[in-house]
Formats: C-alpha cells, structure tokens, sequence
C-alpha cells in the first residue's frame, strides 16, 4: 500500500508575517505535500494609476458581457486558479497553500474577484489584502478577456479603496500588456514599507520597519483588518452607479478618474 505524505499545515499568521517581508510560498505541484518561500530578485508590480486599459477592453467592460463580482465565490475561485488547463499543465497551488488561504478569507485578509458569463464562473483572481498592499496570487480565465476584466475589476476597486502597491510577483507578457513592471528587490521593500506602514507603524517604512513589525504578525499578533485601505470601499460608493457588484461601466469610470 501506497503512503502519502500528509500536507503541510501553514499558520495564517506565518504567512501574513512573510507578506509583510516581501515572502510568499509557493509549491512544485498540485499534489506537492510541502511548500517552499519565494523572495525574487525583480518583483512585478502593476502600479494602480499605469492600468492599461486598452480600448478593446474598454469595449469589453461597457458591453457588460461579464458580471464581475467580488468575495462571493472564493473557494471556487482558488480551486479553479489551482486547476490543470492547456497552457498551464503544472500548478504551484496545493492544499497546504489552498486551506491557508481559505482560513485568512475567513480572517478578511484574503480576497477575490470574480468573472461571469450567464451563471458560469469563467474567470477571475485571488489575492492578499494587508494595509495598503494588496499581493495578487494567481489569476484564471476561462473565457477571452475574463481575467484582463477581472484584473480591471480589481484595479478599479483597489485604487477607490486606497491601496498604494499591486504585487504581482513575477513578470509575465500579459502583464507587461496591461502596465505592470518589474523593479528590484530593494525598491519593491521600499514600496511594502510605505504600503504597510499603517499596520506596522511608522518605522514600517523602511526594511528594518517592515520586519520588525512582521516578527510580531509571524508570533501570531494579526493586524487589524480596519485598516485605512479598504477592499471592499467601493461597493457602498455613491459616485457608482449601482449597489452590489460593480457594472463594467462602473470600472471604466472609475479608472477613468484620479485618485
């Protein structure tokens, strides 16, 4: 009889902590049993007031083919992002990475964006929201333009609800297509620093800051998820046009405009 090694238990405060320091796991594959800490050299970012949004796009969003929600499906979001497809054979998802992340949803640390077309789920993204950083994980799509709508969704909402850095963690050409650039590491803990600042405290605005402040998340000290940024800001917006899940018209709007 076959023995499998049981999945690693990861400790949402352990891994809130290595976020604040600019560290994220990941996993070889599906059905890895552990997880291994990634800290790269040349970060992807996508800086909020860069989003390219393309006039294809734009076309997209006001047509309203896709109904664009947030948190309403966020287990089926991950489990989707954590599926095999044609051009993705391999993920880096397993359980240990899933069900920590499914407890720090629960915790309102953990977020998603998701993309509709009728009733079927065809695209979307999770990620993590900690002061004003938002770290995006993974993203899926199951349609043409499901995740470029989500990942405008997700802008629009980040940029209303004051978040200063989107981590996208590696560079990829479709990222590159919709204004998300690399930096080094040391400019990229420049920017966590300012972005954390808020539940780290004011020497959280540099290096020495951010891990200070992120040994007493890693001792299992949570931050407050009332934090000035807020994820979920836009949803009661009066200068939307609806109540609920933002139109597509509602996101052009809103990257239409400044912060």
């Amino acid at each position: 009889m076959t023995r499998h090694r049981p999945f690693e238990i990861l400790d949402p405060a352990t891994v809130l902590g290595a976020y604040a320091v600019g560290v994220f796991p990941m996993a070889d594959a599906r059905d890895a049993p552990g997880v291994y800490w990634v800290e790269p050299r040349h970060r992807a970012i996508l800086p909020l007031e860069q989003f390219h949004l393309s006039r294809s796009l734009r076309r997209t969003l006001r047509s309203e083919r896709f109904r664009l929600t947030s948190d309403t499906a966020f287990a089926r979001i991950i489990a989707l992002c954590a599926e095999a497809a044609t051009d993705r054979p391999e993920t880096w998802i397993n359980p240990s990475i899933e069900r920590v992340f499914l407890e720090l949803h629960e915790a309102g640390f953990a977020h998603s964006i998701e993309c509709w077309e009728g009733d079927e789920l065809v695209g979307g993204l999770y990620g993590l929201a900690l002061g004003r950083a938002f770290f995006g994980e993974s993203m899926v799509s199951r349609a043409t333009d499901a995740s470029k709508a989500a990942l405008a969704a997700l802008v629009a909402r980040l940029r209303y609800g004051g978040f200063t850095l989107l981590d996208c963690q590696f560079m990829t050409d479709h990222l590159a297509s919709l204004g998300a650039v690399e930096i080094d590491r040391d400019d990229y803990i420049g920017l966590l620093g300012v972005a954390l600042a808020d539940v780290l405290g004011a020497a959280g605005a540099d290096g020495a800051g951010v891990a200070a402040g992120a040994a007493g998340v890693a001792a299992g000290e949570l931050p407050s998820v009332d934090a000035p940024a807020d994820f979920r800001a836009v949803d009661g917006a009066a200068r939307t046009s609806v109540s609920g899940p933002l139109s597509g018209k509602d996101i052009v709007q809103l990257l239409g405009q400044t912060s």
